[in-house]
């Protein structure tokens, strides 16, 4: 099925508009990128390109980009996507109707990059893809499965970083045992 035409029965297409127009963008963007070594998952996208411009957000890019650089991984070789297509109104977590309703096209996402882990940032995106509400940091640590058997590591956030620097530490470990796994899979970097 053709996830880009897929309607209910009533054929009311129950996502916002926001996310129904930027969908063909978004799987336009996929057959664009060279093969991925890794999809980075995170929460939800940058609700403006000016918002990646502002100074946190900024920070929280570049945050991102330097622990992907400690493990050897150059920006290019990383897919970022996230549960959400478009940001809830004052930056509140995403309702459970909405994650439904993003949820297939993150996992479609998924499948067309074909990564070979999957690096999960922040709470959000790790409760959502286990379908669970344990604590993140009870999730990271460890190697977990989803979505057809793929590794996927649970990590903080990058904004969660800036807010809590002493935990970078175990976000460092967490990025080690990321490295260790897709060594172990014959991942080249």
């Amino acid at each position: 099925a053709n996830i880009l035409k897929s309607r209910p029965p009533n054929n009311r297409d129950p996502r916002p508009e926001e996310v129904r127009a930027c969908l063909p963008y978004l799987f336009r963007q996929i057959e664009l990128v060279n093969p991925q070594l890794i999809l980075c998952v995170g929460r939800i996208a940058a609700q403006t390109l000016l918002e990646t411009d502002t100074s946190i957000g900024k920070l929280r890019g570049q945050l991102l980009n330097t622990m992907l650089k400690a493990i050897g991984l150059k920006r290019e070789q990383v897919f970022i996507a996230n549960i959400l297509k478009s940001r809830p109104p004052n930056n509140r977590d995403p309702k459970p109707e909405e994650v439904r309703a993003c949820l297939p096209y993150l996992f479609r996402q998924i499948e067309l990059v074909n990564p070979q882990l999957l690096l999960c940032v922040g709470r959000i995106a790790a409760q959502t893809l286990l379908e669970t509400d344990t604590p993140i940091g009870k999730l990271r640590g460890q190697l977990h499965r989803i979505a057809g058997n793929r590794p996927m590591i649970v990590t903080y956030h990058p904004a969660y970083l800036l807010r809590s620097p002493g935990e970078k530490r175990k976000s460092w470990a967490d990025l080690l045992l990321a490295l260790r796994t897709f060594e172990s899979l014959g991942a080249q970097t």
